[in-house]
């Protein structure tokens, strides 16, 4: 990968965002979410529901869906919920999360059922429930999101 430096070979791995950071619509995947598969199917009134598949490329070692993977399409659905009740271009951030994993995802696709309801005047709780195509539920997540001071 180059010439021992790691110059060049860091060069060719910037990937700037420029004009490459697009998203279709306020309850769109950012390309991080799209990246990993994830597919919104359904989103209003605080709720939402979004899908993933198995992928290689999101394994871990041991041939498992990995936590990370998981943990990103749980975040993403809550986040996707907090869309559907604030107006378009609300900015919003993660503050925690905690994931349970339950049970191991070997193929298939995940699908994410995620609710918030506001806590405060600026902070709103997440829950998703993770299922596996079986319907085995296989993570619980649950997340604090803080609204940006306008």
């Amino acid at each position: 990968m180059g010439d021992g430096s790691g110059a060049g070979a860091w060069d060719e791995l910037r990937d700037p965002v420029r004009e490459q950071f697009v998203m279709d619509g306020w309850i769109a995947t950012a390309p991080f979410e799209a990246l990993c598969g994830i597919e919104i199917v359904e989103a209003a009134a605080g709720r939402a529901v979004l899908r993933m598949p198995f992928r290689v490329k999101l394994a871990q070692g041991g041939g498992l869906l990995h936590g990370g993977a998981l943990t990103t399409l749980a975040d993403t659905a809550v986040a996707v919920a907090v869309k559907s009740l604030v107006p378009a271009g609300t900015r919003f951030a993660t503050l925690e999360l905690n994931t349970r994993f339950l049970a191991p995802v070997r193929r298939g696709a995940v699908e994410a059922r995620a609710r918030v309801e506001r806590v405060g005047e600026r902070d709103l709780a997440g829950e998703a429930d993770l299922y596996g195509e079986d319907g085995l539920r296989v993570a619980a997540f649950r997340s604090l999101f803080r609204l940006a001071r306008t």
